[in-house]
């Protein structure tokens, strides 16, 4: 087993400290890759990349109606971070070219609100449909969700909600029976597995340029707890202390080492995920 947990393909293990370091010309990529960060690029971009939530995505189910673009509920999307929440409201939007917008319940008044309504109505009458994804809708005081009401019931816009308290004590009565409440579950381990292989391999993601052993993907497995942003944004940050291209828009210093002992990396990982 190599001596770091995340390693350049091709190019020996770190000979730990005081080595020198690889030559920076081995390592350039004249691939551009995006800034966004890792979580973001690796999105999923269609259901048959979704990592679990196979129990509200069978033939024929709500949801699944929804991002297929035939469902007309709104929802309120329920669960713990990392699950998968913003995905599925993003792909709703891309069925059909429904309309996008998203209000965050943090910074977002009932002035907000009432303006994302105002453009759904017009874009109505030009038979364009509007998802209103809202975050941490649980936040919302009950006027703004009040503001939501006559808007969800006539269908102006597809509200899809995301929260991660249990919406029968935070969301107010009359917007969740105009709502499918819809349970989202930590992801398994083996779910966490899938989406690391894929951010290592994908040229979304980290496109091969970065290895990791099995004890380094176990690692950020256990640490994520069934939450896959968390996994991610851990990888990143292993891949760039490794000098990997977690970060492309970062350039790597000659000194840069593209392996780390198992301990540095660890502690990395931790400090990640808590």
């Amino acid at each position: 087993m190599s001596d770091s947990l995340f390693d350049v393909p091709g190019e020996p293990a770190s000979a730990g400290p005081g080595a020198p370091a690889p030559d920076s010309g081995l390592v350039g990529s004249s691939r551009e890759r995006s800034s966004a960060p890792l979580a973001v690029r690796m999105r999923p971009a269609g259901l048959d990349e979704v990592v679990g939530q196979t129990h509200l995505l069978q033939a024929g189910s709500p949801l699944r109606r929804l991002v297929e673009g035939s469902g007309a509920a709104s929802v309120i999307l329920y669960g713990p971070p990392g699950t998968g929440k913003t995905t599925l409201a993003s792909l709703i939007s891309q069925a059909t070219g429904r309309r996008f917008e998203a209000l965050s319940a943090l910074s977002a008044g009932v002035k907000e609100v009432r303006a994302v309504i105002d453009t759904a109505r017009r874009a109505a009458v030009h038979g364009q449909q509007t998802v209103l994804f809202i975050d941490e809708v649980h936040r919302f005081s009950k006027t703004q969700q009040d503001a939501l009401l006559a808007a969800v019931e006539n269908r102006v816009v597809l509200l899809v909600a995301a929260t991660t308290e249990n919406p029968s004590f935070s969301v107010v009565a009359p917007l969740l029976s105009r709502s499918l409440i819809l349970q989202l579950q930590p992801l398994s381990a083996d779910d966490i597995g899938t989406v690391v292989r894929r951010a290592l391999a994908d040229p979304r993601g980290l496109g091969g340029a970065v290895g990791a052993d099995e004890e380094a993907i176990d690692l950020l497995v256990r640490l994520s707890s069934g939450d896959a942003r968390r996994a991610l944004t851990a990888l990143e940050v292993a891949a760039e202390t490794a000098g990997g291209p977690g970060a492309p828009s970062r350039s790597r210093s000659s000194s840069s080492r593209w392996t780390r002992p198992r301990c540095a990396m660890t502690a990395t990982a931790t400090s990640t995920t808590t």
